[in-house]
């Protein structure tokens, strides 16, 4: 039976790996940057326990220990479903380098569980051996074992389980699943184990009754195929009650007034409106970037004539945006759930705005969007006369604007004609807030009746006029490193 017990081991390793970048995207993001973190920890993690096993087992071996080790991985994987919340709130307000937090939390919560099942394939390999002579077969069947029960975890896990369960339910699952695993490995400790396994189920039915508490109160946490969502309600002083949808709590990715819904309620989508006084005549827009449909809705209600095309990566996203965030099917709006990157490589219609506003967490963009080769594939479809709008969150002057510079290096090698807006501070480079980039074929000033209208006008005011350093490189699809620059 240790063939099994290795076999859900490795299964679990995957599926723990897999769920940690769940828990730990709300305060961390998605980057680039937290992966490294999280695929370092577990692997130096493993590696310790793989070391440790071997030492105990040449020591002591017995199905009572090994059991106990599995008992108690379990333990600690139900730990992380009861801490998670308070040591990554805790470490996301005292730790302000995102490489230290990352590193840390995920030494905190994903280090002592994947040691104890690092330590399950040497014991049990010790456990198995018989003879020298049969040594090698043993050895390599076991961790063959082990590796299918990963790859199998790992399918099982990024296929079906995270956007099924959520992350929360999946840590108590694989806790429970560990204890009849542990019973495979030695029968014994029959009460001890049944007290465990009762209480991991009550802990699981509190976080399931938790769960529906909080959707009473207009709190939901929502794992997709692709993100962690976290929709919520609260009230902003002069606009009334709102609704919220977020990937990190820090930052609003999409919000909604709930009792005008089609009104532009975060500020920098409004700066999206630049687009009609660069092109007063547009009449075909492409967005890249569904979210909470704030900009699709708002254009189909202002420019009855214009069509809509949004790309949306996440078909869960758009599925939350009809049910919470009022969005309706409408002739003129065409979804296309797929990577924008990907719609971008195929020939297809020209548009006369192209906006973009993708974003895996609150600042970490996917480096495929930011390079020249889409920048060319966004000019080719875009008209002669048409316009770009990229919403980017960077500072523009000093370290807090190295993507900035490099994004709008990038641009300028395709486009001519680029201006900046930041939203916030129009004077100060060196804050990190949303500057919406305006890119063009051909140069032109803003004209036309929304440049002439007082709430534009003071948009435009917005525009950066002082010198941008060329100090940064391009970014290609070789070479963009687009974390490093943002942090």
């Amino acid at each position: 039976m240790l063939e099994l017990v290795v076999f859900v081991c490795g299964a679990v390793v995957m599926m723990l790996e897999m769920v940690g970048s769940r828990v730990l995207a709300p305060y961390l993001g998605t980057s680039i940057i937290v992966w490294t973190s999280l695929i370092g920890v577990i692997l130096g993690s493993l590696s310790l326990g793989y070391w440790w096993g071997g030492v105990r087992a040449d020591k002591n071996p017995s199905y009572r220990s090994l059991s106990l080790i599995i008992v108690a991985s379990g333990i600690f994987i139900a730990c992380i479903a009861v801490a998670k919340s308070f040591v990554l709130g805790f470490l996301q307000d005292f730790i302000p380098s995102i490489r230290l937090a990352s590193a840390t939390a995920t030494i905190i919560l994903f280090a002592p569980p994947s040691v104890l099942l690092g330590m399950v394939s040497p014991y049990a390999v010790r456990l198995k051996l018989i003879s020298v002579e049969n040594s090698g077969n043993t050895v390599g069947r076991l961790y063959a074992i082990s590796t299918v029960g990963s790859i199998i975890g790992t399918f099982l896990g990024g296929f079906y389980l995270i956007s099924y369960l959520g992350s929360t339910k999946i840590l108590f699952l694989l806790s429970i699943l560990l204890l009849p695993v542990s019973f495979i490995s030695f029968r014994g400790d029959k009460v001890l184990k049944a007290a465990l396994l009762a209480c991991f189920i009550a802990l699981m039915i509190m976080a399931g009754s938790y769960e529906r508490h909080m959707a009473s109160t207009g709190y939901y946490d929502i794992d997709t195929n692709y993100n962690r969502i976290v929709i919520y309600e609260g009230r902003d002083y002069s606009a009334g009650p709102i609704r919220i949808m977020t990937t990190h709590p820090s930052a609003m990715q999409s919000a909604v007034r709930i009792e005008a819904p089609n009104e532009l309620f975060l500020r920098y989508t409004r700066y999206f409106r630049l687009a009609t006084c660069f092109k007063p005549d547009a009449k075909s827009f492409l967005i890249l970037g569904g979210g909470g449909y704030s900009f699709p809705k708002y254009i189909l209600e202002e420019y009855p004539d214009a069509t809509v095309d949004v790309v949306e990566l996440d078909p869960k996203v758009t599925d939350l945006a009809r049910e919470f965030f009022f969005l309706k099917d409408n002739p003129k709006l065409t979804i296309y759930h797929e990577d924008a990157r990907s719609m971008l490589n195929r020939p297809g219609k020209k548009y006369d705005v192209i906006l973009v506003d993708v974003f895996n967490s609150h600042y970490s963009i996917p480096f495929h969007v930011t390079t020249l080769e889409t920048a060319g594939k966004i000019r080719e479809r875009l008209s002669d006369d048409g316009v770009v709008i990229l919403n980017l969150i960077s500072g523009i002057e000093g370290d807090e604007g190295r993507f900035l510079r490099a994004e709008y290096r990038t641009y300028k090698t395709v486009f001519p004609y680029i201006r900046l807006f930041p939203v916030s501070d129009p004077e100060d480079g060196r804050v990190c807030q949303n500057v919406m980039l305006v890119a063009a074929p051909t140069p032109r000033e803003p004209h036309g009746p929304d440049a002439r209208n007082p709430e534009y006008r003071a948009m435009l005011t917005h525009l950066w006029t002082k010198p941008i350093a060329e100090d940064m490189p391009l970014l290609t699809d070789d070479y963009a490193p687009v974390d490093s620059f943002l942090f």
